[in-house]
């Protein structure tokens, strides 16, 4: 099922080709899994999607130089999924609203890849903390870990009768100069794809109802209340987000981190370098600043903004 970008064999870790698929190639085709029935559900429907977090929210210093967060998890919808579909014209280009891209599908849910309750059972004190806190009886699923998920509703105006597509993506970069066994940074991206049945709803609720978290219930049904409270909105979800219990707050940089990946087109190659995190201690941001990310230098390009400096105030 491990399926990942760009695949381990290119030189270049950093580099995202246009010819990149989306899927795996045995998830290509709306073929179902032997043994695994497809989900069932209804247009509006919440839907909870869960991954096993392998110790990479509980034993955060295995991997050097990856997001606090742990990463950000996206999930796109579609009622027109396309045989070799391409990363670079679904992931960071579909939107929520379906303007993005070619407009065939929409961004359901963006959030960290750490839920905030998820475990491996393992001697890190991360793990031992959550384990007291999200005790759960182990499941023939799951086991003794307790596994994290995402949250998501599918759009009220999914037909019935036929197949709704998912993209779930896993976006996990390395940072540049931490990991020595890859100086200049490594993009590293998993994804899995998936259909539902879409059926007719035999819900008899108002429409408008709001539905409320259920406490008390058994964690291994139950849905993450930050998630399910946000379902119609997509979270700006960033790289330097981390749960309390999991990343200490001191652990964002006083200076901007940075990530670079190549993008190779037909003609030219464009790197790419993204501010994901910068923190000021100055009330009033009065003076112009200049920030060197990969050798590039960028300055303001409009109005110092207050406190913060926001992505599209800088231009490389």
């Amino acid at each position: 099922m491990t399926y990942l970008i760009p695949p381990s064999s290119r030189a270049n870790v950093t580099l995202v080709l246009p010819t990149d698929k989306l899927c795996k190639d045995t998830q290509q085709e709306q073929t179902q899994t032997a043994g695994s029935a497809r989900l069932q559900a209804s247009a509006g429907d919440a839907v909870a999607l869960r991954y096993q977090e392998n110790g990479h929210v509980t034993l955060p210093w295995n991997q050097p130089g990856k997001p606090a967060n742990r990463g950000s998890v996206y999930v796109y919808g579609t009622t027109q999924p396309k045989v070799g579909e391409t990363i670079l014209d679904v992931h960071g280009v579909w939107t929520s609203d379906g303007t993005g891209g070619d407009g065939r599908g929409v961004l359901l849910s963006k959030q960290n890849f750490d839920d905030g309750r998820c475990y491996q059972v393992n001697s890190g004190n991360i793990s031992q903390a959550r384990q007291k806190e999200y005790v759960h009886q182990a499941s023939q699923l799951m086991g003794a870990d307790m596994w994290c998920q995402q949250d998501i509703k599918l759009p009220s105006t999914a037909p019935s009768g036929k197949l709704y597509t998912l993209y779930w993506v896993w976006d996990w970069p390395t940072r540049p100069g931490v990991d020595p066994t890859y100086p200049k940074g490594k993009t590293e991206i998993y994804t899995t794809c998936m259909d539902v049945d879409v059926v007719a709803s035999t819900s008899q609720k108002n429409g408008n109802t709001q539905e409320e978290y259920a406490t008390g219930q058994d964690l291994n049904k139950a849905a993450i209340p930050t998630e399910f409270d946000n379902l119609d909105d997509v979270p700006k979800a960033t790289a330097t987000t981390a749960h309390p219990s999991s990343i200490p707050s001191s652990s964002v940089s006083d200076v901007p981190e940075s990530t670079s990946t190549l993008y190779l087109t037909t003609t030219e190659v464009v790197r790419i370098f993204t501010v994901t995190a910068w923190r000021t201690t100055e009330k009033t941001v009065t003076a112009e600043k200049t920030v060197t990310v990969g050798g590039c230098e960028a300055t303001p390009t409009g109005t110092p903004r207050r406190k913060r400096l926001m992505k599209k105030d800088w231009m490389a």
